[in-house]
């Protein structure tokens, strides 16, 4: 990019931090970091991952990101592309600790949710994600989350795209069930119907 370089990155958007960050300034590509590392990370527990999983595996994918800036195009969202990343690499570590294909074939119990009791018996959307099947939790995350088709998904699971389409048609009636009784529950649905439906 051409002439000189702002003096603070804050203000600039996303599309313009990428492209200071393809000529090799690293404090825009900072200003990126800070955006949406938290996003990023909030995926990846939604996907399962522990809190320090979720951490190393976000901070390789912007890692990655960073090596692969050029490949940016601002035809999507910095977030979402950054985001398919996180969600690819977390798979490939799932593959190599032999994990994925458990928990894609998953559909036990899972685990209870429990509400604090107050009188507004409020359920977010994370807690609610907690009452899915390991299998349904992963689908509804890549898809909804990560803003991959149902093809795509499919294929980083190794699964048969019916399969995963079912993943997540059941994850989202358990969700829509979960959080339909409290008035805050459409801010949750918002969040999940706000993404794309990809088939």
């Amino acid at each position: 990019m051409s002439g000189a370089k702002p003096t603070s990155y804050a203000s600039l958007h996303d599309v313009e931090l990428c492209s200071y960050s393809v000529a090799g300034e690293r404090r825009a590509f900072g200003e990126l970091v800070r955006r949406h590392g938290s996003g990023v990370r909030h995926l990846l527990r939604r996907m399962g991952a522990q809190a320090s999983l979720a951490d190393d595996v976000a901070q390789d994918a912007f890692l990655a990101a960073f090596e692969r800036i050029a490949e940016f195009r601002g035809e999507g969202t910095f977030a979402g592309w950054v985001k398919k990343i996180a969600a690819r690499l977390y798979l490939r570590r799932l593959q190599r600790e032999k994990r994925l294909s458990a928990i894609a074939a998953e559909e036990g119990p899972a685990d209870e949710i429990h509400t604090d009791g107050d009188a507004d018996h409020r359920i977010d959307l994370d807690e609610a994600m907690k009452g899915l099947s390991p299998a349904e939790r992963l689908c509804v995350s890549m898809c909804y989350g990560a803003g991959l088709s149902h093809g795509e998904a499919a294929d980083a699971l190794n699964l048969p795209l019916g399969t995963v389409k079912s993943h997540v048609k059941r994850g989202l009636e358990k969700l829509r069930a979960r959080l339909a009784p409290g008035n805050d529950a459409r801010a949750g649905e918002a969040d999940l119907h706000g993404r794309r439906s990809n088939g």
